[in-house]
């Protein structure tokens, strides 16, 4: 806890300054990106902007595979490669080649499950994104792989402002779909030429990436060995992809807009968790490598506290306003949005720490259960879509479907960490207490008091217990570990 509350005594920690560059460019690229849609969302009306919803989704749905999930694997290798240019060089052709091969099922799965035109030229346009997306997410994993997010982060923010401008232009000359398909593709091609020039050393370029050699025979092998590596990393995207499938089959062109836009709100929030695990999990890996398993399992602990009160805060922040912040951004033609957001953040409740576990069981070599974890989550998710459609046609039943998947996923990650000794029966047993208090009080309280100082007093409440951890042995324990952490020795 009292890392956050003391976060400016550790600014010379190298975890630290690299988590926060990439924090920083993520959560600003993000907000950018919002902007875009929120514009787009004000610009066209609710149907067009609901097929170019679609149109987005099939390609995120297609490019979850598209990477084979082999970006976790590449920054694992990356330390042990004495040739580490070579093999840069070769993962790189190899995500390109990705792509092109996702692209053409792209079109195939836009042909075969929408006869409107419209969506199936939109899914043509912004496939391309696919190959683009696979070579620059690679480049982002050499950055991590590194400890040189900094890199990068420039270019991930010019990324989402060369988009919102792209919104923009809609203010001075309306236009097409198409026509906002097409200069989306043309910010993309810039974003891949300043990741190749400016995102990583002098020796990485487009003649490197053509002259390495990339069998199939080698491509097949690789995927063999990695697959579990490819189910995790799909299966994280597809969670929320899918469910604007269904929507679009199931329900009304309203509703994928209203889930769209409680998403872009669900994503900004999410960034935080996403890319601070990616930046602890190198620590977990040297942790474990070193058999440091008393300091790993501190290090989990305290990481897991911090990660269920931001969790915790984030719920009950949209929980409180929702309902002024739907309108405030995207208008008043989506009522339907203020309830999908608060409903969507249950999941955010959880998200957090899935995350954080999913990061150490990996780092313990047990990607093939992590990834068995996420399959079992992921049949869970699309059967209690598909059985409460039955029942009830509604937002409301996509919005439970994952939350409760999620927390089989929660559950299952929970099991694996108690046979390794890294959790306990206690700790499992007062998160789930807690989290079960915390949704039922919180909305109880809600109804009984004005919402915003409901919230005002859970904030109060929760700094007088972050002041009373400040100076427990825990917590400076915990400050140590990031004091002594050289990521360059990983």
């Amino acid at each position: 806890m009292s890392w956050l509350i003391k976060k400016s005594n550790l600014t010379h920690s190298s975890l630290i300054k690299n988590s926060s560059w990439g924090i920083f460019s993520n959560i600003l690229q993000t907000v950018f990106v919002s902007l875009f849609f929120v514009i787009v969302a004000r610009k066209y009306q609710p149907s067009v902007f609901a097929e170019f919803l679609i149109s987005t989704t099939v390609y995120q749905v297609v490019a979850a595979f598209s990477s084979m999930g082999l970006g976790q694997w590449f920054i694992r290798e990356y330390a042990t490669e004495e040739n580490k240019i070579d093999f840069t060089g070769r993962f790189l052709k190899t995500q390109t080649a990705l792509g092109v091969i996702f692209y053409i099922i792209n079109i195939a799965l836009a042909y075969l499950v929408y006869p409107d035109g419209q969506i199936k030229l939109l899914c043509i346009i912004l496939g391309t994104n696919i190959i683009f997306d696979n070579l620059i997410n690679a480049i982002k994993s050499l950055n991590i792989a590194e400890f040189q997010q900094k890199k990068t982060a420039s270019i991930l923010v010019m990324d989402g402002f060369l988009k919102l401008l792209v919104g923009c232009l809609l203010f001075v000359q309306p236009f097409s779909a198409i026509i906002l398909s097409i200069l989306m593709i043309v910010v993309r091609i810039v974003t891949v030429g300043l990741f190749l020039k400016l995102g990583t050393s002098n020796s990485i370029n487009f003649g490197l990436i053509w002259r390495v050699q990339v069998s199939l025979s080698d491509l097949k092998q690789l995927i063999i060995k990695n697959w579990q590596f490819i189910i995790i990393g799909s299966i994280s995207i597809i969670y929320w992809r899918i469910a604007n499938i269904i929507i679009s089959k199931a329900l009304t062109l309203t509703d994928v807009a209203d889930y769209e836009i409680a998403f872009r709100i669900f994503y900004i929030v999410q960034v935080l968790p996403i890319i601070a695990s990616a930046t602890v999990y190198p620590q977990f890996i040297k942790y474990f490598n070193a058999g440091n398993f008393t300091a790993l399992k501190s290090l989990y602990k305290n990481l897991f506290l911090i990660y269920s009160v931001v969790s915790f805060v984030s719920y009950a922040f949209i929980f409180s306003f929702a309902h002024l912040i739907v309108p405030l951004g995207f208008g008043n033609s989506y009522p339907g949005a203020t309830l999908c957001l608060q409903q969507m953040f249950l999941t955010y409740l959880v998200l957090p720490t899935v995350l954080l576990q999913a990061n150490i069981i990996v780092a313990m070599g047990l990607e093939k259960m992590d990834m068995w974890c996420n399959i079992v989550s992921l049949v869970a998710n699309v059967a209690a879509c598909f059985i409460g459609l039955y029942f009830l046609r509604s937002l409301t039943t996509i919005n439970y479907s994952i939350f409760f998947s999620f927390i089989v996923f929660h559950a299952l990650q929970d099991w694996v960490l108690l046979k390794k000794g890294i959790t306990s029966i206690s700790h499992v047993l007062k998160y789930y207490g807690a989290l079960v208090g915390f949704i039922v009080g919180y909305a109880y309280v809600s109804q009984q008091a004005n919402a915003y100082l409901v919230f005002g007093g859970f904030i109060v409440a929760l700094m007088l217990v972050s002041f009373a951890l400040l100076f427990s042995d825990g917590s400076k324990s915990f400050i140590n570990q990031y004091k002594s952490f050289n990521p360059k020795k990983v």
